[in-house]
């Protein structure tokens, strides 16, 4: 991501903290504008077009998205009166804002739990990554496969609107990648840090307390645990936050052991 980037998205996200009657629909219109720049390599550079003024650029999201609600279509104008390192990061953008839209519409849900547990899902079935991931499935179709595979589950209407819009457009991305973006936008949106936790067994919930209590003070903020349980970790416990990895297992204590001993 450039600086350039970099700033448009802080300059984006504060103006969509700012927009009023932010709802789930406005997260799906997001998506579909996302698609509609995306498709039109035309109107991606019209929007991210620097030399352009903005005044013309919003006038563009006027003539092309002027059927949307007023608060997509301030969060879109706020959005292209920025400046982008190019056109897909313009297109990367207004779908990050479209994820914290959902998470914004259902403050009291669990989506990065929701959205952590099709991860696991779709990690532990090849078929189904592969269904979702493969270019020669129609994008109705993906969504429409994501929708009755979770439609009757614990997952909210959120989770559902984010997954089946990702999957629509992948964009040259693995589904498991796309997930794990999302739950960092939705977990960013709501102030939180997010540690996936590797044990052989399953945490109580007082373990799960003192854990998230240490890794807030040691990440000073609030920290939510995604726990996937993994035989391979042996004992102990392997946590990863973003690129920080504390790993207190038993197999790593054994690796790092077999290590010393092999040098």
């Amino acid at each position: 991501m450039g600086s350039a980037t970099a700033q448009a998205l802080a300059a984006s996200t504060q103006a969509l903290a700012a927009a009023k009657d932010v709802t789930l629909d406005t997260a799906r219109e997001l998506f579909v504008a996302a698609r509609t720049v995306g498709d039109s390599s035309q109107l991606s550079g019209a929007l991210a077009d620097p030399s352009a003024s903005v005044e013309s650029r919003q006038n563009v999201v006027s003539a092309v998205f002027g059927g949307l609600s007023v608060a997509s279509q301030s969060v879109l104008s706020a959005a292209v009166a920025q400046r982008w390192s190019n056109a897909d990061e313009l297109v990367d953008g207004i779908e990050e804002l479209a994820i914290r839209s959902a998470a914004i519409a259902e403050p009291g849900v669990d989506i990065e739990g929701e959205l952590f547990a099709f991860a696991r899902l779709v990690a532990a079935n090849p078929e189904l990554e592969l269904a979702l991931g493969s270019r020669l499935g129609g994008e109705d179709a993906k969504g429409e496969l994501v929708e009755r595979l979770l439609d009757g589950s614990s997952a909210g209407a959120a989770t559902t609107l984010i997954v089946s819009s990702l999957v629509r457009r992948p964009r040259e991305r693995r589904v498991r990648q796309l997930l794990s973006r999302a739950i960092r936008f939705v977990s960013a949106q709501r102030g939180l840090v997010v540690a996936t936790v590797y044990t052989a067994t399953p945490l109580s919930d007082a373990q799960r307390t003192r854990l998230s209590d240490a890794l807030s003070r040691r990440y000073d903020g609030e920290v939510s645990l995604n726990v996937v349980i993994d035989p391979a970790v042996v004992g102990g416990l392997r946590v990863q936050i973003a690129d920080d990895v504390i790993d207190g297992s038993i197999s790593a204590r054994l690796a790092d052991l077999r290590q010393k001993l092999a040098g």
